[in-house]
């Protein structure tokens, strides 16, 4: 699979990484390799090119007559002298460039980028050109021994690739210019005409919502790309194209296509991943998932900290094949980490556990350009008015829009709050529609991550409101939706006493940890944390049987973040006698004392310490006594005195103090008569 991947480059759009081919290279090798090229590009005539039609397709054929000139010299074997073989380096050259071109020209998602780089295109597609005719120009075609019409047709190329403008189409020329005028009504706070937007998006040929939703995707990925490389210029037209397609999205399409389109793919992702061995993640250094895998000259991939450290100690081999390394040049390997983070996804391996860069929304405060600005403030303002007057599919749409909107971008919590969203998304939430009422409680989520939304939220009666979905909601995913709400609500304090007080709320979520996928434990637990940090809310936590359920949360799952959080909630219950007496009636002592011994999460073994500690204290001689005759116990703390973080390395310490205390007072005595006092003093 290593060897398949690697054959994809994680090349970004409008880059050209050309390699020149090896000086000793045969020249029926090279023929063979320009011919392979060719025939790439010949390729491109049955593909869909909205952008450049006529220039990319005259490249085509032109190159298409080049290929017949190269497969009868094959064929033929023919003798080439050196000039021709310089030749030729040349049109290998220019042939990978060429490639990359209309492979971006062809690109799903990219139309609108590439339409607004219509110069550039043109003036790439010149100097290639002009590159493939200077070395036809030079080429000995009378030397060569090829038939005269061949000879013919690639004299007639030469003529026609010097004459070649390659100039921007007139059509194409006309809509840059209507998108610039969009982009213009958008800063001065205009909304533009349905027919301009509609005469865009027909001569892009984006038909559809998915269509839209791609070009999206693309100029989200590039404004991420283009803002940790500094390209300011670049990252405010990007960001107000996207404000032009978001725009269009909302208003010109159906969702209807859209969603069902974005299930598609999910399912067959699904199928591709069933047929992956997970094996296959794994660095052959390390034996771990890769977080960040690359791929070496000779094909194979490895993680990159692992490959790094091997080179770096003066390694010039292959780790898996032995062979000696022509280049340490290393390649990230896109495609392997999207299957490695889609695995992790579908099977409930946390994402943070394999370290890869995360999305840097602090960027999204603002909206990266006026247009953009302005643009998503009148989508704002637009999706308010269908989730008022709409039909009841406008206003699931709507809220479907509003959802993705929220989802990863600051600016736009801000602009659909002000707008008067939330109300009107609260009055979803009790709509016997599943797909009304998913789409309405998954936009409040991500909405809630901005501290005013949350106010609004709550001043509006949201959190019973999304309380009767945690308990009440009529698909599973609704349900988690809601824990998830809750979570983000629970940050602010009088929030987190008032969902402690509405009914059904904390029971709701102790129901969802027995009940729910792996994502709805996780959503659910995070949210009891949250409630936690009110303590009077641990009474009804422990009351709703919380604590069962935790416990059999670190025997049973397999997910390192739930198991750590499942800690954070028992450490914070075990602060109380009644939360100590619910841990140790459901006989989590061996259990965390287990945990403690095997895990390699740090966090885990502190939260572990915390709850023995607070056990120790509040469960008095009964678990001293069982904690003195664990040797795996003893070894484990005495340990984390040394590797522990500090926190841990200090609660470490007190437990042992208290188990020589015990060891001295009580040890000698038992055999005679019991301690007097019931509870461990900490000193």
């Amino acid at each position: 699979m290593n060897q398949k991947l690697s054959e994809i480059s994680d090349r970004r759009i409008l880059t050209f990484p050309a390699i020149h081919p090896c000086q000793s290279i045969s020249p029926m090798t090279l023929v063979a390799s320009l011919i392979s090229l060719a025939q790439n590009i010949c390729n491109y005539r049955s593909k869909n090119l909205v952008i450049h039609k006529r220039n990319l397709r005259e490249v085509i054929r032109e190159i298409g007559i080049l290929l017949i000139f190269l497969e009868e010299i094959l064929e033929r074997r023919l003798d080439l002298s050196h000039s021709v073989v310089l030749s030729f380096f040349e049109l290998h050259l220019a042939f990978q460039k060429l490639g990359y071109l209309l492979e971006d020209c062809s690109r799903e998602g990219a139309r609108l980028w590439i339409l607004m780089k219509s110069r550039r295109i043109s003036a790439e597609l010149r100097v290639l050109v002009t590159g493939v005719a200077t070395a036809l120009d030079v080429l000995p075609m009378n030397s060569l021994g090829v038939s005269i019409e061949v000879r013919e047709l690639v004299e007639l190329v030469a003529k026609q690739a010097q004459r070649a403008r390659f100039d921007v189409e007139p059509d194409d020329e006309r809509i840059m210019v209507d998108v610039t005028s969009i982009l213009n009504q958008f800063q001065r706070k205009i909304a533009p005409s349905p027919i301009d937007l509609k005469r865009v998006l027909d001569h892009l040929e984006i038909k559809h919502w998915n269509d839209c939703n791609k070009e999206i995707k693309f100029l989200d990925e590039e404004i991420s790309i283009g803002s940790s490389n500094g390209e300011d210029k670049e990252v405010a037209l990007l960001c107000s194209l996207m404000g032009f397609m978001c725009y269009c999205r909302g208003v010109v399409f159906d969702v209807t296509d859209g969603r069902s389109l974005d299930r598609m793919d999910t399912r067959n992702e699904a199928e591709v991943l069933s047929y992956l061995n997970p094996e296959d993640f794994r660095c052959p250094i390390s034996l771990e998932i890769m977080k960040d895998p690359v791929t070496i000259a000779t094909g194979q991939t490895y993680d990159r900290t692992s490959i790094m450290k091997w080179l770096k100690a003066g390694n010039h081999t292959c780790p898996t094949t032995g062979e000696k390394l022509t280049s340490t040049e290393i390649v990230p390997n896109s495609v392997l980490q999207k299957l490695i983070r889609q695995f992790c996804f579908s099977n409930g391996v946390p994402m943070t556990e394999l370290g890869h860069p995360k999305r840097d929304i602090t960027r999204t405060i603002s909206a990266g350009s006026p247009a953009a600005a302005e643009a998503m403030k009148l989508l704002s303002n637009f999706l308010t008015y269908r989730l008022v007057v709409g039909t009841y599919e406008d206003k699931n749409k709507a809220a479907n829009e509003i959802r993705l909107l929220a989802k990863s971008s600051i600016f736009n919590r801000y602009c659909l709050m002000e707008a008067g969203t939330i109300p009107y998304l609260l009055h979803l939430l009790s709509s016997m529609d599943s797909s009304v009422q998913e789409n309405a409680i998954a936009a409040l989520l991500n909405l809630s991550k901005h501290i005013k939304s949350k106010e609004v939220i709550v001043e509006n009666g949201g959190v019973i409101l999304i309380v009767e979905v945690l308990t009440s909601g009529l698909k599973m995913e609704s349900k988690q939706l809601a824990a998830a709400t809750l979570f983000y609500l629970s940050s602010v304090e009088e929030y987190r006493i008032l969902i402690g007080e509405t009914p059904e709320a904390i029971n709701g979520l102790v129901e969802l940890i027995r009940d729910g996928t792996p994502r709805g434990k996780k959503n659910a637990v995070v949210a009891i944390f949250g409630l936690t940090l009110f303590h009077k809310n641990n009474r009804m936590i422990l009351e709703a049987g919380a604590v069962p359920l935790l416990v059999d949360l670190l025997k049973s799952s397999d997910r390192t973040d739930l198991v750590n959080d499942s800690l954070a909630v028992l450490a914070t219950l075990a602060e109380s006698h009644d939360g100590t007496r619910e841990i140790i009636s459901t006989s989590g002592l061996p259990l965390l004392i287990e945990v403690l011994h095997s895990s390699t999460s740090r966090s885990a073994k502190e939260y572990c310490v915390s709850i023995l500690l607070s056990l120790c204290v509040y469960g008095g001689i009964e678990v001293v006594s069982k904690f003195q005759k664990s040797s795996s116990l003893m070894a484990s703390l005495y340990t984390l005195l040394t590797d522990g973080t500090a926190r841990a390395s200090k609660r470490a310490s007190t437990i042992l103090s208290i188990l020589h205390e015990f060891n001295n007072k009580y040890l000698g005595l038992a055999s005679s008569a019991t301690a007097p006092e019931h509870f461990v003093r900490v000193r």
